[in-house]
């Protein structure tokens, strides 16, 4: 059912947000750190899993589509639950983390905006010389 892919969800945030509260204290952050993202991923492993061992029947996936397509406000929602105030008390790693992430998008946006190609100038010629007329 539909339904199983939202309790696979909600296992794997309960999992994550225990993880999370794990690794904050391993840290020293006294919050939870990453608990998000480690449920999203929990998520994403599960239902691989799962479907490479036919455990996943249509409806349970989707059940789990949906909320794949519905990640962003998931996140969002979940993220709310956490107190960022206290993260950034608890050390700087919250900010390392964050100015860290910045750095490095930038850096493979750059890199992929400097690897693409570029696509060929249109040329109005080589359309009249297939017989089409050109654009004004």
């Amino acid at each position: 059912m539909i339904i199983y892919g939202t309790a696979l969800l909600a296992v794997c945030h309960l999992l994550g947000i225990f993880l999370g509260d794990l690794l904050g204290a391993l840290l020293g952050a006294k919050t939870n750190v990453g608990g998000v993202g480690i449920a999203m991923i929990l998520l994403i492993c599960a239902r691989l899993w799962m479907h490479k061992r036919g455990l996943m029947p249509p409806q349970t996936e989707m059940g789990v589509g949906f909320w794949g397509a519905m990640y962003i406000p998931v996140v969002v929602a979940m993220a709310a639950q956490q107190n960022v105030v206290s993260a950034l008390r608890g050390g700087p790693v919250a900010l390392l983390a964050a100015l860290g992430t910045v750095l490095v998008c930038a850096l493979c946006i750059n890199l992929i905006n400097r690897s693409e190609r570029n696509a060929p100038e249109w040329e109005p010629e080589a359309d009249a010389k297939r017989g089409q007329p050109q654009s004004i």
